[in-house]
């Protein structure tokens, strides 16, 4: 598996973020979808990376870039013929290592309570993620999860605390 940043021209990842968006729209009421659209993902304070087996797209993440010592985790996702194989887990750690390089203290993110969020939050339970309240733009929302992980700048142990 290859993880490569993106710039969110190609016509597969735009196809993959249009069903992310749709599927988010789906599944949360309205009002409580944070999932970014292609124009937002090109922010330059977002860095968006696809992962690839060959010609073949796995699954994609971003990170967001909040103030100067944190970051927000944003469009994790995995293609569903990929779930279940550690696809997620990668990403995450390339998002918390990319972190830990920027010199980040702490690495936030947003999710969903309803149960098909719960194979996420477990994820980032794994990682070091502990719940919070909101941060950054974000309201209290019984819909979401928020999370943070403290990290360590420049230290591999925080990939797996």
């Amino acid at each position: 598996m290859q993880i490569r940043q993106d710039d969110l021209t190609g016509t597969e990842i735009i196809r993959f973020l249009q069903e992310h968006l749709e599927n988010m729209h789906e599944i949360t009421p309205p009002g409580s979808v944070h999932a970014l659209d292609l124009q937002a993902l090109r922010s330059p304070d977002i860095t968006f990376w696809s992962a690839w087996n060959g010609d073949e797209l796995l699954g994609c993440c971003a990170l967001k870039e909040l103030n100067a010592t944190s970051g927000e985790v944003k469009s994790m996702r995995t293609v569903q013929t990929h779930r279940r194989k550690g696809i997620a887990s990668k990403l995450l750690e390339h998002i918390v290592a990319e972190a830990i390089q920027r010199a980040y203290h702490c690495l936030y993110l947003e999710t969903g309570a309803f149960p098909a969020f719960a194979p996420a939050r477990a994820l980032y339970a794994r990682y070091g993620f502990q719940f919070c309240g909101p941060f950054g733009a974000y309201g209290d929302d019984p819909n979401s999860v928020f999370m943070v992980k403290m990290l360590e700048p420049f230290s591999a142990k925080a990939l797996t605390d």
